[in-house]
């Protein structure tokens, strides 16, 4: 049993290793912000979470699970936010393509005096 378990945890790693290797090329290789805030947020998490999942099975002692927990949960919570936040700074400061936007859902707001945002007529 402990040999299925060095297996499995191995490929959980390697497969985390790789898909990490998979987003920081995608950093460096794609084009606009919108394909690199994919990039650098749904295969680096997986990544994370597949390394983590990996270490469990390897560790397997409650207070060394407890953190792997707390960092899983933590990454988890905090990734979606810093993504939308920096596509939103970049769809602000023109640095978005918008020819490859399908739909433009901000298209025609505006951020009024006190930092919310309004809807500005045409």
């Amino acid at each position: 049993m402990n040999g299925v378990l060095t297996v499995l945890s191995g490929t959980l790693l390697i497969g985390g290793a790789l898909l990490s290797l998979a987003a920081s090329i995608g950093l460096l290789r794609f084009p606009d912000v919108a394909a690199r805030i994919h990039a650098a947020t749904k295969p680096q998490v997986l990544g994370l979470l597949l390394v983590l999942s990996g270490l469990a099975l390897r560790l397997q002692s409650g207070t060394e699970l407890a953190t792997l927990l707390m960092v899983a949960v933590f990454q988890m919570a905090t990734a979606p936010v810093a993504a939308h936040i920096i596509g939103r700074t970049a769809y602000r400061a023109n640095l978005v393509r918008r020819d490859l936007l399908v739909t433009d859902e901000a298209d025609g707001m505006a951020v009024d005096s006190t930092g919310g945002q309004r809807r500005t007529t045409i």
